[in-house]
């Protein structure tokens, strides 16, 4: 297992993948750590192309942290039923005394135990040994399935072992077979170690709200985060590293300790990092955006546009274009998939609600669209009990956005935009949910 996994909020934008690929890489190349890039879910279409544009594969899909059997899994050596004795013996010897037996498809057969060893020889020799050499060393040579115990349990490899913690507890073995999804032996997990397992090592990235975590953040060891949105963290025993930064995406800031370290990246991490940080900020357009940023794009750009790179010949500019182009468009998505490739969930004034975004390069006409996501809003709020939910259209060409609102609390008909005739409001000027739309939905719920 890795030292520790970098990953993003669930619903991962672009930014969130490109934060957690870029510092997992930093990770490695600064510190020596074997760290994993993960993601809390499907990743947009934006993502999606960015990534083939680069070249890089998607990051590992990590839903949960709660520990699995992989974690305490150990691949003991193994023997067939038909082997003599004599090699179980040999194993059991080196593995603390157990030998698992495994059939010729992979499958477990059974584990030769003391119990089981003790048990056979009790019924081979009966209750008193007389000339032990003699009895004994013919025995050696019985096949190993007569001495062994062929009801051990099986857990599946991915299995969380919370789920199976009660029957844990309630079985009497101490020794148990970890299987892979087609029942095929990967290991041997022990009691002691089941009750007792090591938590997975996690840095957050592009976010800091529980609520906007992999699920069992709390089963898992939190070593770090790295963000740059407003403050509601998860408590942790320890001390941890923590860097909330006002700059206009994660990307940035992953940048900046790369060129700390005296490091650049490699071409395609660089691209990454860059269409993070282009999307976030809407191509260095939005109100979010700080001088940094400028600096970061420039330099990712000196770093991605090499020759001989995937992004050679390209500029900030045309780069930027095709990331935004790429996640615009509504007319031919689904609804549900809309709201959830960036959507965020809150907690504030004693209501629970979200907000969705998605970036456009002009505002659909059809009715039909509209409609259907007005329905997908509905169902989102009621499928997650939330008080309201709201979708965020951001014309990243007219540098406005409309809102599309579920039925909620009347105090939402005091936003501060006007609305239309198809009961949106729009909202001029407005481009960024962290900067703009977000207080204001703050300070109307929490007054």
């Amino acid at each position: 297992m890795a030292d520790v996994f970098v990953i993003g909020h669930v619903n991962p934008d672009m930014d969130s993948i490109a934060s957690a690929m870029g510092y997992a890489w930093l990770l490695k190349q600064r510190d020596g750590i074997d760290s994993v890039a993960a993601r809390a879910g499907a990743v947009n279409p934006q993502t999606s192309w960015v990534l083939t544009r680069v070249g890089l594969e998607l990051p590992l899909l990590m839903t949960d942290a709660s520990p699995r059997f992989e974690a305490v899994s150990r691949r003991f050596a193994t023997i067939t039923p038909d082997q003599p004795l004599r090699e179980a013996w040999t194993i059991s010897n080196r593995t603390g005394g157990i030998a698992p037996v495994i059939n010729e498809d992979g499958s477990p057969y059974g584990l030769v135990t003391g119990w089981s060893l003790f048990a056979f020889l009790s019924q081979a020799i009966g209750p008193v040994v007389s000339q032990t050499s003699e009895q004994l060393l013919p025995l050696m040579d019985t096949p190993a399935r007569e001495a062994c115990a062929t009801d051990v349990p099986s857990f599946p490899v991915n299995g969380r072992i919370r789920d199976f913690l009660h029957r844990i507890l309630r079985l009497e073995e101490n020794d148990f077979f970890v299987v892979d999804e087609h029942g095929r032996y990967h290991g041997i997990a022990r009691q002691r170690e089941l009750l007792n397992p090591p938590r997975i090592r996690v840095i957050l990235v592009d976010h800091n709200e529980p609520r906007q975590s992999i699920g069992s953040l709390d089963e898992a060891e939190l070593v770090e985060i790295l963000d740059h949105h407003r403050l509601d963290n998860a408590s942790t025993h320890t001390p941890i590293r923590f860097t909330v930064d006002v700059v206009g995406s994660t990307s940035t800031l992953v940048a900046e300790r790369i060129e700390e370290a005296g490091l650049s990246a490699p071409p395609q991490i660089a691209g990454l990092l860059l269409a993070g940080l282009l999307s976030d900020t809407l191509i260095l357009t939005s109100p979010t955006t700080t001088p940094r940023d400028k600096r970061a794009a420039e330099k990712l750009g000196r770093w991605a546009f090499i020759t001989g790179s995937p992004l050679a010949g390209e500029t900030v500019r045309s780069f930027g274009d095709k990331v935004i182009e790429a996640g615009a468009g509504l007319e031919s998505r689904n609804p549900d998939e809309i709201l959830g490739q960036d959507l965020k969930e809150y907690e504030a004034g004693g209501y629970r609600f979200s907000i969705a975004q998605v970036e456009v390069t002009k505002f659909p006409d059809a009715e039909s669209i509209k409609q259907s996501l007005f329905d997908a809003l509905n169902r989102q709020r009621d499928k997650n009990g939330l008080d309201f939910t709201m979708l965020m259209i951001t014309n990243v060409v007219g540098t406005s956005s409309r809102l599309m609102l579920s039925a909620g609390p009347p105090v939402l008909k005091e936003l501060p935009y006007p609305v239309l005739n198809d009961s949106l409001l729009h909202a001029e000027g407005v481009v960024s949910r962290k900067k703009q739309l977000l207080p204001v939905v703050l300070g109307l719920v929490e007054d």
